[in-house]
């Protein structure tokens, strides 16, 4: 599967290395309470779903296709759709493990959902941390480093070995949230395209105007 989505992951990370990058300004105090105030907002968020585009790469292979990841409190549904095999898997769990489905070779369980992707995919994501960057939130538990761009939000954010830069906002939802996500620890890079985001039960955020 890795290899057959490895043509469709290249075309994506580079189109994404096309990209303008932006301005990365060092945290002054103005900008971190700014971010403390969007934490707080987004502190008791814990249902959403967001469809998009991931690509995946470990520096020579990997995968890319359609996404819809939906989260309610710990349980999580990951699916993604490769747009040339017309083929997808689904990744589902919570706090008493994980189920992998639409592999070769049958359903696989795990304890969590990066061994299940590591083992039968050989995809480095960091799933626990990516649920608070797509966010655009600090993951609890270790320290974090930012930058900020324009409007006082961030452009880069380094965290658990990993460098999580923010290419794009939706400004129109209050508190704005990531468009782009783009996240990397050599030689592994997850690139992340949000097109809507619904949180809880409110309204959908068309990012992709």
């Amino acid at each position: 599967m890795k290899r057959v989505l490895f043509l469709g992951a290249a075309a994506g990370l580079l189109l994404a290395a096309c990209a303008p990058v932006p301005v990365r300004k060092p945290a002054d105090e103005a900008a971190l309470a700014a971010q403390a105030a969007r934490e707080r907002q987004l502190a008791g968020v814990d249902r959403w779903t967001l469809e998009g585009h991931l690509a995946v790469s470990d520096g020579h292979d990997g995968g890319s296709g359609s996404l819809r990841w939906t989260q309610d409190g710990a349980h999580y549904d990951f699916e993604l759709r490769a747009p040339i095999t017309g083929k997808s898997f689904r990744l589902s769990g919570g706090s008493d493990g994980a189920l992998l489905e639409g592999i070769e070779g049958g359903p696989l369980r795990g304890p969590d959902a990066e061994t299940l992707m590591r083992k039968a995919l050989g995809w480095e994501v960091p799933l626990e941390d990516l649920r608070a960057w797509v966010l655009g939130l600090r993951a609890a538990g270790s320290p974090a480093e930012l930058r900020f761009g324009e409007r006082q939000l961030p452009s880069l954010l380094m965290q658990d070995g990993w460098t999580v830069d923010y290419r794009a906002w939706d400004l129109e939802h209050q508190p704005p949230l990531p468009q782009k996500v783009f996240a990397s620890q050599p030689p592994y890079k997850v690139k992340l395209s949000i097109d809507s985001f619904q949180l809880g039960a409110g309204p959908c955020v068309d990012c992709g105007r």
